[in-house]
């Protein structure tokens, strides 16, 4: 058979001993993780601020906004990865296996954007990364999902239980908003169903609820860090929203920082990630009961937990506001960035006690 002594020998050493192993499964080179344990993380913590959820919300991919070579430059900044640190083609093997998936870029639709976009987010990056770094610091990070019509009307999901919607739609039993709340440090979720309007009233009303529960589990925190999308009921300029989370500031003795996101980028607030999941969650099932939203709603996982669910009473209406007179009185309690102005604005510590 053209075996050697050699080659004999050791296999009757190893047919004594018992202690066969296939040398497929000796050779070969460590994985990179294998000799950097934190590279992972660290990975995880160079993207995940630059996180976008699919806006189609047809996947549960989240997309990322910093290529893998940007990634590579900044895990070389980092001490212990200077001479050890894998190519770019292996961060980017990293990636994927992480479920980081490259955006398709766009041909036609050119993204959006205002002259202080790029400033907004480095100033998002840092107060956010702050925050989730000090224990006397939440980040909050609140937006509403679309309205809900209530009815047997298909969302283009599958299931196996033969479901037929309506084939068309017709007026809705009725209109559901819901607000969610998501601490990102924590993967903790509420989500505040209501049957009115999405105001400013609205989601100071979800927070004052909230709030005795947080202030008792988190007692050492002094400050909200607040990420919004800046949508027309809670930007900064809306006079009615200012007083009504001033008001909250003055009431809950706590500071509050409002870190907006920049126009067409609202994609990127932690919360909508949390509606990508709950849209696949739901998409198969026919929504045409409020027990049946509030149920599927409860029943959503996000990072093996469950929601709070919650339904808010009463009615909301829309148009209400300050004169410029009283706005002069709750702006002087306002501290607005230097040169982002409108997209960051604190609450300061001495003003909200």
């Amino acid at each position: 058979m053209g075996w050697s002594r050699t080659t004999i020998r050791k296999g009757q050493r190893e047919l004594a001993t018992s202690n066969m192993i296939d040398p497929c499964y000796r050779g070969g080179r460590p994985r990179a993780e294998e000799i950097l344990p934190t590279l992972l993380e660290d990975i995880t913590a160079i993207v995940t601020p630059n996180l976008q959820q699919d806006p189609t919300f047809r996947t549960t991919h989240t997309y990322r906004r910093i290529t893998a070579a940007t990634v590579h430059e900044e895990l070389l900044a980092k001490p212990g990865y200077a001479r050890v640190l894998p190519c770019v083609r292996t961060i980017s093997t990293k990636l994927n296996e992480l479920d980081f998936a490259p955006a398709r870029v766009a041909k036609s639709k050119p993204i959006k954007k205002i002259a202080e976009t790029n400033a907004i987010f480095d100033h998002l990056h840092q107060v956010n990364a702050e925050a989730d770094g000090n224990d006397e610091v939440l980040r909050l990070s609140i937006d509403a999902k679309a309205a809900i019509r209530v009815g047997p009307f298909s969302r283009g999901g599958l299931n196996r239980c033969g479901d037929a919607a309506c084939d068309h739609d017709f007026a809705p039993l009725c209109v559901l908003q819901l607000l969610g709340l998501f601490i990102p440090q924590y993967d903790e979720n509420f989500f505040f169903f209501n049957e009115s309007r999405c105001t400013a009233d609205l989601v100071v009303d979800c927070l004052e609820h909230v709030w005795p529960t947080l202030r008792t589990r988190y007692q050492s925190v002094k400050r909200l860090v607040i990420n919004l999308d800046n949508g027309p009921e809670v930007q900064s300029r809306r006079t009615w929203f200012i007083k009504r989370i001033v008001d909250f500031a003055h009431s809950a003795r706590i500071a509050i920082s409002l870190a907006y996101y920049p126009p067409y980028h609202s994609k990127y607030n932690p919360v909508e990630r949390v509606w990508g999941i709950l849209e696949n969650h739901w998409s198969g099932e026919l929504l045409d009961s409020r027990a049946k939203v509030r149920d599927l709603a409860r029943d959503m996982k996000w990072k093996g937990s469950h929601p709070q669910v919650i339904t808010m009473p009463g009615t909301y209406s829309t148009g209400m506001r300050l004169t410029a007179k009283h706005m002069q009185e709750y702006e002087r309690h306002l501290k607005r960035h230097p040169e982002l102005g409108r997209w960051s604005v604190d609450i300061e510590p001495s003003i909200a006690r």
